[in-house]
Protein backbone atom coordinates (compact mmCIF):
# COMPACT_ATOMS: atom_id res chain seq x y z
CA UNK A 1 0.00 0.00 0.00
CA UNK A 2 2.83 2.35 1.08
CA UNK A 3 4.46 1.67 -2.66
CA UNK A 4 1.35 2.28 -4.17
CA UNK A 5 1.02 5.68 -2.36
CA UNK A 6 4.36 6.66 -3.25
CA UNK A 7 3.94 6.05 -7.06
CA UNK A 8 0.75 8.14 -7.15
CA UNK A 9 2.60 10.51 -5.29
CA UNK A 10 5.28 10.98 -7.58
CA UNK A 11 3.36 11.10 -10.99
CA UNK A 12 1.38 14.00 -9.02
CA UNK A 13 4.36 15.30 -8.57
CA UNK A 14 5.83 14.77 -12.19
CA UNK A 15 2.51 16.09 -13.51
CA UNK A 16 3.28 19.07 -11.67
CA UNK A 17 6.68 20.08 -12.97
CA UNK A 18 5.58 18.89 -16.58
CA UNK A 19 2.43 21.68 -15.82
CA UNK A 20 5.26 24.07 -14.41
CA UNK A 21 7.93 23.51 -17.38
CA UNK A 22 4.91 24.11 -19.95
CA UNK A 23 4.12 27.05 -18.46
CA UNK A 24 7.58 28.19 -18.30
CA UNK A 25 8.10 27.69 -21.98
CA UNK A 26 5.03 29.18 -22.64
CA UNK A 27 5.87 32.43 -20.98
CA UNK A 28 9.10 31.75 -22.73
CA UNK A 29 7.49 32.13 -26.10
CA UNK A 30 5.38 34.88 -25.27
CA UNK A 31 8.16 37.00 -24.37
CA UNK A 32 9.69 36.55 -27.78
CA UNK A 33 6.70 37.51 -29.33
CA UNK A 34 6.54 41.29 -30.53
CA UNK A 35 3.88 43.60 -32.03
CA UNK A 36 3.39 47.50 -32.45
CA UNK A 37 1.41 48.33 -29.02
CA UNK A 38 0.67 47.32 -25.96
CA UNK A 39 3.18 45.03 -23.59
CA UNK A 40 4.64 43.67 -26.49
CA UNK A 41 4.85 47.09 -28.37
CA UNK A 42 8.49 48.99 -29.06
CA UNK A 43 8.74 50.17 -25.59
CA UNK A 44 9.36 46.49 -24.59
CA UNK A 45 10.99 44.75 -27.07
CA UNK A 46 14.72 45.49 -25.71
CA UNK A 47 13.64 43.22 -23.20
CA UNK A 48 13.32 40.16 -25.69
CA UNK A 49 16.19 37.90 -25.52
CA UNK A 50 19.12 37.94 -27.79
CA UNK A 51 18.60 41.24 -29.70
CA UNK A 52 19.78 44.69 -30.23
CA UNK A 53 16.49 46.86 -29.60
CA UNK A 54 18.62 48.89 -26.66
CA UNK A 55 21.92 49.41 -28.63
CA UNK A 56 22.81 52.93 -29.20
CA UNK A 57 23.02 52.83 -32.77
CA UNK A 58 19.55 52.51 -33.45
CA UNK A 59 16.85 53.37 -36.34
CA UNK A 60 14.63 54.52 -37.45
CA UNK A 61 15.78 58.33 -37.09
CA UNK A 62 14.95 61.78 -37.66
CA UNK A 63 16.77 62.73 -40.41
CA UNK A 64 17.52 66.49 -39.11
CA UNK A 65 21.67 67.73 -39.41
CA UNK A 66 23.06 66.35 -42.58
CA UNK A 67 26.79 66.64 -44.12
CA UNK A 68 26.54 67.31 -47.83
CA UNK A 69 29.20 64.41 -49.21
CA UNK A 70 30.61 65.16 -52.65
CA UNK A 71 32.09 61.90 -52.61
CA UNK A 72 29.01 59.38 -52.15
CA UNK A 73 28.28 57.76 -55.52
CA UNK A 74 25.46 56.94 -57.01
CA UNK A 75 23.82 53.40 -55.71
CA UNK A 76 24.63 51.31 -58.47
CA UNK A 77 21.69 49.29 -59.40
CA UNK A 78 21.70 45.73 -61.37
CA UNK A 79 18.01 45.17 -61.14
CA UNK A 80 16.50 43.32 -63.95
CA UNK A 81 13.36 44.18 -66.10
CA UNK A 82 11.66 40.93 -65.19
CA UNK A 83 12.35 40.12 -61.60
CA UNK A 84 10.43 37.40 -60.29
CA UNK A 85 8.30 37.33 -57.22
CA UNK A 86 8.54 34.26 -55.19
CA UNK A 87 5.53 35.64 -53.09
CA UNK A 88 3.58 37.85 -51.11
CA UNK A 89 2.92 37.57 -47.47
CA UNK A 90 1.24 39.34 -44.53
CA UNK A 91 3.52 38.20 -42.27
CA UNK A 92 1.18 39.61 -39.33
CA UNK A 93 3.67 42.96 -39.38
CA UNK A 94 3.31 44.24 -42.69
CA UNK A 95 3.13 43.26 -46.50
CA UNK A 96 5.91 41.26 -47.90
CA UNK A 97 7.03 40.64 -51.26
CA UNK A 98 9.95 37.79 -51.50
CA UNK A 99 12.02 37.93 -54.77
CA UNK A 100 13.68 34.68 -56.39
CA UNK A 101 18.07 35.59 -56.47
CA UNK A 102 19.20 37.55 -59.09
CA UNK A 103 18.87 41.53 -58.05
CA UNK A 104 21.52 43.38 -56.48
CA UNK A 105 22.98 46.52 -55.46
CA UNK A 106 26.96 47.31 -55.43
CA UNK A 107 27.55 49.39 -52.29
CA UNK A 108 31.23 50.15 -51.66
CA UNK A 109 32.32 47.11 -54.25
CA UNK A 110 30.08 44.85 -52.19
CA UNK A 111 27.37 43.09 -53.32
CA UNK A 112 24.13 43.13 -52.07
CA UNK A 113 21.11 40.93 -53.09
CA UNK A 114 17.68 41.75 -53.14
CA UNK A 115 15.56 39.72 -50.28
CA UNK A 116 12.55 41.86 -50.23
CA UNK A 117 10.50 44.81 -49.33
CA UNK A 118 7.62 45.45 -46.81
CA UNK A 119 5.68 48.71 -45.95
CA UNK A 120 5.25 50.67 -43.10
CA UNK A 121 2.34 53.11 -42.74
CA UNK A 122 3.08 56.16 -42.16
CA UNK A 123 6.74 56.15 -42.39
CA UNK A 124 9.49 54.81 -39.70
CA UNK A 125 12.07 57.84 -40.67
CA UNK A 126 10.95 60.82 -40.52
CA UNK A 127 13.17 64.32 -42.42
CA UNK A 128 12.93 66.71 -40.57
CA UNK A 129 10.12 66.00 -38.32
CA UNK A 130 7.83 65.52 -41.07
CA UNK A 131 6.73 61.41 -41.75
CA UNK A 132 5.50 60.67 -44.96
CA UNK A 133 2.27 58.47 -45.20
CA UNK A 134 3.83 55.40 -46.42
CA UNK A 135 7.48 53.52 -46.90
CA UNK A 136 8.91 50.70 -48.43
CA UNK A 137 12.55 49.31 -47.18
CA UNK A 138 14.00 47.41 -49.63
CA UNK A 139 16.14 44.73 -47.51
CA UNK A 140 19.64 43.39 -49.09
CA UNK A 141 21.96 41.15 -47.74
CA UNK A 142 25.66 40.41 -48.48
CA UNK A 143 27.37 37.27 -48.41
CA UNK A 144 28.39 38.04 -44.90
CA UNK A 145 24.83 38.36 -43.61
CA UNK A 146 25.11 42.20 -43.27
CA UNK A 147 22.23 44.41 -44.33
CA UNK A 148 21.66 47.49 -46.69
CA UNK A 149 17.92 48.96 -46.60
CA UNK A 150 16.71 51.55 -49.14
CA UNK A 151 14.00 53.66 -48.04
CA UNK A 152 11.50 55.06 -50.03
CA UNK A 153 9.10 57.46 -48.98
CA UNK A 154 5.85 57.48 -50.69
CA UNK A 155 2.35 59.97 -50.72
CA UNK A 156 -0.95 60.12 -52.14
CA UNK A 157 0.07 61.80 -55.85
CA UNK A 158 -2.22 61.73 -59.15
CA UNK A 159 1.09 60.61 -61.11
CA UNK A 160 1.04 57.17 -59.45
CA UNK A 161 3.43 54.55 -59.28
CA UNK A 162 2.58 51.95 -61.56
CA UNK A 163 4.27 49.12 -59.90
CA UNK A 164 2.49 49.27 -56.52
CA UNK A 165 -1.31 49.26 -59.00
CA UNK A 166 0.61 45.92 -59.89
CA UNK A 167 0.91 44.38 -56.78
CA UNK A 168 -2.61 45.87 -55.19
CA UNK A 169 -3.84 43.08 -56.84
CA UNK A 170 -2.86 40.79 -54.86
CA UNK A 171 -4.81 42.34 -51.92
CA UNK A 172 -6.09 41.59 -49.70
CA UNK A 173 -4.12 38.96 -47.63
CA UNK A 174 -5.08 37.31 -44.42
CA UNK A 175 -2.74 37.12 -41.31
CA UNK A 176 -0.26 34.98 -42.03
CA UNK A 177 -1.51 34.06 -45.43
CA UNK A 178 0.68 34.04 -48.63
CA UNK A 179 0.27 33.80 -51.88
CA UNK A 180 2.64 32.29 -54.93
CA UNK A 181 3.34 34.79 -57.40
CA UNK A 182 5.95 33.58 -59.88
CA UNK A 183 5.18 36.73 -62.09
CA UNK A 184 7.67 39.26 -63.89
CA UNK A 185 7.96 42.40 -62.00
CA UNK A 186 10.03 45.30 -63.08
CA UNK A 187 11.82 46.13 -59.74
CA UNK A 188 13.11 49.40 -61.36
CA UNK A 189 9.90 50.76 -61.52
CA UNK A 190 9.81 51.26 -57.51
CA UNK A 191 12.37 54.09 -57.14
CA UNK A 192 11.95 57.42 -57.29
CA UNK A 193 13.68 59.05 -61.08
CA UNK A 194 15.87 61.66 -58.80
CA UNK A 195 18.07 59.03 -56.73
CA UNK A 196 19.46 61.82 -54.30
CA UNK A 197 19.46 60.39 -51.10
CA UNK A 198 20.79 60.07 -47.09
CA UNK A 199 22.87 57.61 -45.55
CA UNK A 200 23.79 56.49 -42.11
CA UNK A 201 24.73 53.54 -40.19
CA UNK A 202 21.68 52.39 -38.12
CA UNK A 203 19.77 48.82 -37.76
CA UNK A 204 16.71 46.78 -38.36
CA UNK A 205 13.72 48.86 -36.97
CA UNK A 206 12.02 45.08 -36.19
CA UNK A 207 13.30 42.85 -33.44
CA UNK A 208 15.99 41.67 -33.09
CA UNK A 209 16.57 45.45 -33.97
CA UNK A 210 20.24 44.18 -35.56
CA UNK A 211 22.75 46.60 -35.63
CA UNK A 212 25.30 47.46 -38.35
CA UNK A 213 22.64 48.19 -41.20
CA UNK A 214 23.61 50.81 -43.69
CA UNK A 215 20.97 52.72 -44.50
CA UNK A 216 19.82 54.96 -47.61
CA UNK A 217 16.79 57.20 -47.48
CA UNK A 218 15.85 58.75 -51.12
CA UNK A 219 15.15 62.20 -50.73
CA UNK A 220 12.36 61.74 -52.91
CA UNK A 221 9.06 60.26 -52.75
CA UNK A 222 7.11 58.80 -55.03
CA UNK A 223 3.33 59.01 -56.37
CA UNK A 224 0.56 55.79 -54.47
CA UNK A 225 -2.76 55.94 -55.22
CA UNK A 226 -5.26 56.64 -52.40
CA UNK A 227 -6.59 53.17 -52.87
CA UNK A 228 -3.37 51.65 -52.02
CA UNK A 229 -2.90 53.57 -49.18
CA UNK A 230 -6.41 52.38 -47.93
CA UNK A 231 -5.92 48.85 -48.96
CA UNK A 232 -2.76 48.49 -47.27
CA UNK A 233 -3.88 50.49 -43.84
CA UNK A 234 -7.14 47.70 -43.79
CA UNK A 235 -4.49 44.86 -43.70
CA UNK A 236 -1.67 45.94 -41.44
CA UNK A 237 -1.49 46.25 -37.86
CA UNK A 238 -1.82 49.80 -37.29
CA UNK A 239 0.97 52.80 -36.77
CA UNK A 240 3.41 49.42 -37.64
CA UNK A 241 6.21 51.84 -37.13
CA UNK A 242 8.54 52.45 -34.29
CA UNK A 243 9.57 55.90 -33.13
CA UNK A 244 12.23 57.73 -33.92
CA UNK A 245 15.90 56.42 -31.86
CA UNK A 246 18.62 59.05 -30.50
CA UNK A 247 21.20 59.96 -33.05
CA UNK A 248 24.12 59.23 -30.00
CA UNK A 249 26.38 61.34 -32.22
CA UNK A 250 26.29 59.23 -36.08
CA UNK A 251 26.58 61.81 -38.97
CA UNK A 252 23.93 61.32 -41.50
CA UNK A 253 25.89 62.18 -44.79
CA UNK A 254 23.90 63.66 -47.77
CA UNK A 255 24.28 63.10 -51.59
CA UNK A 256 24.17 65.73 -54.04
Amino acid sequence: MKRVTAKILFASVLMMFIACTDKNNTKEVEKKHWNYEGETGPEHWSEIDQNDCGGRAQSPIDIMETETDKTLLPIEFHYNEKTKIHDIINNGHSIQVDFEPDDYIMVDGDKYELKQFHFHEPAEHTIRGVRYPLVIHMVHMNKEGKYVVLAIMAQEDKQINEAFEFLDKFLPLKVNESIKVNEDFNINKVLPENQAYYTYTGSLTTPPCTEGVQWYIFKNPVGVSLKIIEDLRKIMPVNNFRNVQPLNGRIIKESI
